[in-house]
C-alpha cells in the first residue's frame, strides 16, 4: 500500500481541528494548551504504529476523543485521557511521565484504561481480569468507563479490518459487558449501535435481511406515522405547545431479539416504530404538560392499559425519564408513543453526562447512580471472588430490570426484576436476610420464595434461630443477596473445616504422618476431592471418617494430579480424518493454519456444515465446535478469547449432522403423514425423534433430523412451509449448556 505521507498529514491535522472545535463550547481557559500536549505526546508515542485497516494509529485515539465530546458530552480531563488512554500500554511512555505532565487525576483515569500485562493464574482469563481492574478504577471516577465505551464504540466502528476470531472476541465482549454497561449509565444511543454492530459481525446475513425488510417498509412506514401525528400535531399547535414529533425505528438488535424470543418472523414484530413526542417546557411544568399530551393521544387512539409505563413520577435506576403508551390506530395496527421534553430526551440518549447540564436533576440522578456505584464497590471489596465470578456478579447488577416496592413505612425501595422476598431481606440489611423466614406481602403471608411485584409493600419476618443452606441461592436474583448468602454458607463452611482440621491433625499425629503441603496433596488425591478447604469441610461434616482417613496409611502415592492448564490452542494437533455416519469423510479446517484436527460438535447449538462456526478449546474435551450466534458465544468469546481458534467447514453435502425443526400449524386429518412423507420420501432425509402435540386445533411439532448443511437445511423448511396447515417452520437449538 503506498501511503502519500504529506496527505496522511494534512488529514490527522484536519481531524484534529475538528475534536477542538467540537469541543469548544466547553473549554476553560488553558484546556487548548493541555489537550494539545496531550495530542503531540500521542502522535509522537504512536508515530511508527499502524491500525489494522492501514490507517495512521493516532486516528483512533483521536476518534475517540471526539465521540466522548460530541456523543457523550465529557469535557477536557477526558479529552487528554482518550488521546493518551493506548500509550503506556502499547509504546515506552510511562504512567509516572503522565502523571508528572498531566497530574494524579489523568494518570488515574489512563491506568484505568490500560490493561494488565503477565500471566494469569489457572482457571481465570485476561479478559475478565482487565474488566476488574478497569472497574476498580470506575469506583473512584466513572470517566473511565464512560471513555472506555468511546474507545469500543471506535472499534466496534472499525471492526472490519480485523481477522475472523478477533471480530466474534470483540462483539462477543461488546454484547456481554459493554453494551448492558452502556445501558446501566443511560447512553442509550451508543448501547443501540453496540448491539447493532454486535450483530452485524456475528450473524450478518439476519443482520443484512432485518436491515433490509426495515427499508422496504420505510415509504409505508413514513406515510403512515404522518396520517399518525396529524390530530395530535394539531392539537398541540392550538395549545401552543412547542415540541418536535419524530419516530424511530426499533434497532435492528431489538428486532432480532423479539424474533428470536417469541419465535415469529419479521412481519409479525407488530412495534417495528416508535413515535416520540419532544415537548420544549420550563423544568417545573415538565410533569403536568407530559400528562396533558398523554390525554391528547389517548382522545384520539384506544390506549392497551397494560401498557401504560410512567417512568416521569418514578425515573429508572439509569436516570431515564419519560411517559410510554401504547394506543391502537385507525388501521388496526399497535403504536407505541413516547412522551418527554427536551431534557429528559436529552438525558435518555447521552446518559449519566448530560445530567449536570440541568442542576435541579444532578442530586436525584446522583443519589441513583451512588446507590448502584455502592453495589459495585460492595462486589469489588470482596477480595475472595475470582476474576471470573466478579465479572458475572457485576453483569447481574447491569441486566436487572426494576420493580418499586414500599417498606412497612411507606419506603420506596428499588429492587431487580424478579426478586423475592428474601432479596428484599438482604437489601434492606444482611442480618436481617440472614434471620428471615418468610414475609408479610400486602398484609399477607408468603414464603421467602415469593417474587415480588411493582406496588407490593413489604414486612419481614425474622427468628433468631433461621440460618442460611445452600438452597437460598436459588431463592434470590439479585448479586447483593446472592454474594451475602455464599459469605455466609463460607463462614460456615469454614467453622466445620476448622473442626476438620483438628480432627485431621490428631488422627495424622495417631499414625506418625506430618501434615505438611505434599500430604495434603495426596490426602487430595486419595480422597478425590478439588481443595484443601472441601476435605477438611468433608472431615468436618463427618463424610470422611476417622475409617476412611485411617485407610490413607496404606496409601501409596502415585505423581499428585495436576489440574489441566490450558495455556494456548494447540492448533497443530496431530491430523485425523473424521469419520461420520457410512464412514464417508468430513473436513472441518481448525486453527490459523486451516488443519484438520480432531473435534467434538457443542450440544447447545448443533452446528452443520454451512453454518459460521468457531472453535473453543475445553479443559477436558479438546476442541468444540460452536456456531458464532449461539447463545453461550458470547460468555464463551468474552471471558476466554484467547481459547478460541478459527473453524471452517469445507464444502461437502454428503454427510449426515443432527439438527432440529419446530412446526407450528393448524391440526387436520393426515398433516403428520404429510409432513413425514416430505422429509422421508421426497428429501430422502432420515428422521431422529418426532413428536407432535396438538391443542384445540393448533399443533406444535419438533423433530430431530439428519441433513447435510444449511442449504439443504433451508430446502426442506422451503418445502415444509409448503404443506397445507403448516404456519411456520424454524430451526431449533437444544439450548443446553455443553
Amino acid at each position: 500500500m503506498v501511503v502519500d505521507a504529506i496527505e496522511e498529514k494534512r488529514e490527522i491535522i484536519n481531524r484534529y481541528r475538528r475534536l477542538l472545535r467540537q469541543a469548544k463550547p466547553i473549554l476553560k481557559e488553558g484546556d487548548a494548551k493541555l489537550i494539545k500536549r496531550a495530542f503531540t505526546i500521542a502522535m509522537e508515542a504512536h508515530k511508527n504504529m499502524r491500525r489494522k485497516s492501514g490507517e495512521p494509529y493516532i486516528f483512533h485515539p483521536l476518534s475517540v476523543a471526539e465521540i466522548c465530546v460530541e456523543e457523550i458530552g465529557l469535557g477536557t480531563t477526558s479529552i487528554v485521557a482518550a488521546l493518551l488512554h493506548d500509550v503506556v500500554e502499547d509504546t515506552d511512555i510511562q504512567l509516572a511521565d503522565i502523571e508528572r505532565t498531566f497530574g494524579k487525576k489523568i494518570a488515574k483515569i489512563v491506568d484505568g484504561l490500560t490493561k494488565i500485562r503477565g500471566v494469569f493464574e489457572y482457571g481465570t482469563s485476561a479478559q475478565a481480569e482487565n474488566f476488574r481492574k478497569m472497574l476498580f478504577t470506575l469506583s473512584e471516577d466513572v470517566r473511565v468507563i464512560l471513555i472506555k465505551l468511546a474507545d469500543r464504540l471506535h472499534n466496534m466502528r472499525t471492526l472490519e479490518s480485523m481477522p475472523r476470531n478477533k471480530q466474534l472476541r470483540v462483539s462477543s465482549e461488546t454484547i456481554y459487558l459493554y453494551a448492558p454497561l452502556a445501558h446501566r449509565l443511560g447512553l442509550n444511543a451508543i448501547k443501540t449501535e453496540l448491539e447493532d454492530l454486535y450483530l452485524r459481525f456475528t450473524d450478518y446475513p439476519t443482520y443484512k435481511d432485518i436491515a433490509d425488510k426495515i427499508d422496504e417498509t420505510k415509504a409505508s412506514r413514513n406515510r403512515f406515522i404522518k396520517q399518525f401525528v396529524q390530530p395530535i400535531k394539531d392539537e398541540l399547535d392550538l395549545l401552543k405547545v412547542e415540541c418536535e414529533i419524530k419516530s424511530r425505528p426499533k434497532s435492528i438488535f431489538s428486532i432480532f431479539n423479539k424474533m428470536r424470543k417469541q419465535n415469529i418472523p419479521f412481519e409479525e414484530v407488530y412495534d417495528l416504530f416508535a413515535i416520540r413526542i419532544i415537548l420544549d417546557t420550563p423544568i417545573e411544568q415538565e410533569k403536568s404538560f407530559c400528562w396533558q399530551v398523554y390525554s391528547i393521544v389517548t382522545d384520539y387512539y384506544t390506549p392497551n392499559p397494560d401498557r401504560l409505563r410512567d417512568w416521569i413520577s418514578t425515573p429508572k435506576g439509569n436516570g431515564y425519564e419519560s411517559l410510554h403508551t401504547t394506543v391502537m390506530a385507525k388501521n388496526g395496527q399497535w403504536v407505541e408513543v413516547q412522551i418527554r421534553t427536551k431534557r429528559m430526551d436529552e438525558i435518555a440518549e447521552k446518559g449519566y453526562a448530560a445530567h449536570w447540564k440541568y442542576k435541579d436533576n444532578a442530586a436525584k440522578y446522583e443519589s441513583n447512580l451512588e446507590k448502584w456505584l455502592v453495589r459495585v464497590r460492595e462486589t469489588l471489596e470482596k477480595q475472595d471472588l475470582s476474576a471470573l465470578e466478579f465479572v458475572d456478579d457485576f453483569r447481574g447488577n447491569l441486566f436487572n430490570e426494576e420493580v418499586f416496592v414500599f417498606t412497612p413505612k411507606g419506603e420506596l425501595k428499588t429492587i431487580p426484576k424478579g426478586a423475592t422476598a428474601l432479596d428484599f431481606a438482604f437489601e434492606i440489611h444482611t442480618d436481617i436476610g440472614a434471620k428471615c423466614i418468610g414475609a408479610k406481602v400486602n398484609q399477607k403471608l408468603v414464603p421467602i420464595n415469593h417474587v415480588l411485584k411493582n406496588g407490593d409493600q413489604i414486612e419481614i419476618l425474622t427468628s433468631s434461630k433461621q440460618k442460611p443452606n445452600e438452597d437460598w441461592l436459588r431463592f434470590v436474583i439479585s448479586p447483593k443477596a446472592k454474594a451475602k448468602i455464599k459469605d455466609l454458607l463460607k463462614e460456615d463452611r469454614r467453622k466445620i473445616a476448622e473442626e476438620g482440621k483438628e480432627i485431621l491433625i490428631r488422627k495424622m499425629r495417631q499414625m506418625k504422618i506430618d501434615v505438611n503441603g505434599q500430604v495434603y496433596e495426596q490426602l487430595r488425591d486419595f480422597f478425590n476431592v478439588s481443595s484443601q478447604l472441601e476435605l477438611l469441610f468433608k472431615i468436618g461434616k463427618g463424610i470422611i471418617t476417622v475409617a476412611d482417613l485411617k485407610k490413607f496409611q496404606d496409601y501409596k502415592p502415585s505423581s499428585v494430579k495436576k489440574p489441566v492448564v490450558v495455556e494456548g490452542p494447540d492448533v497443530k494437533a496431530i491430523e485425523q480424518e473424521i469419520k461420520s455416519k457410512g464412514g464417508v469423510e468430513d473436513t472441518l479446517l481448525i486453527g490459523e493454519d486451516m488443519d484438520v484436527v480432531e473435534y467434538k460438535l457443542a450440544k447447545c447449538c448443533t452446528p452443520i456444515p454451512g453454518d459460521e462456526v468457531f472453535g473453543f478449546v475445553t479443559v477436558s474435551e479438546g476442541i468444540k465446535i460452536h456456531r458464532t450466534n449461539c447463545p453461550n458465544a458470547p460468555e464463551l468469546l468474552a471471558n476466554h478469547g484467547n481459547r478460541v481458534i478459527k473453524a471452517k467447514w469445507t464444502s461437502q453435502h454428503e454427510v449426515a449432522f443432527l439438527t432440529g425443526l419446530r412446526i407450528v400449524g393448524t391440526d387436520r386429518v393426515g398433516l403428520i403423514n404429510d409432513v413425514s412423507k416430505v422429509i422421508s420420501e421426497e428429501l430422502k432425509v432420515n428422521m431422529s425423534s418426532l413428536s407432535f402435540k396438538t391443542d384445540h386445533g393448533i399443533f406444535n411439532g419438533e423433530i430431530m433430523l439428519y441433513v447435510n448443511d444449511t442449504r439443504h437445511l433451508e430446502m426442506l423448511i422451503s418445502k415444509l412451509e409448503k404443506v397445507e396447515g403448516v404456519v411456520q417452520v424454524n430451526r431449533f437449538d437444544s439450548r443446553v449448556i455443553a
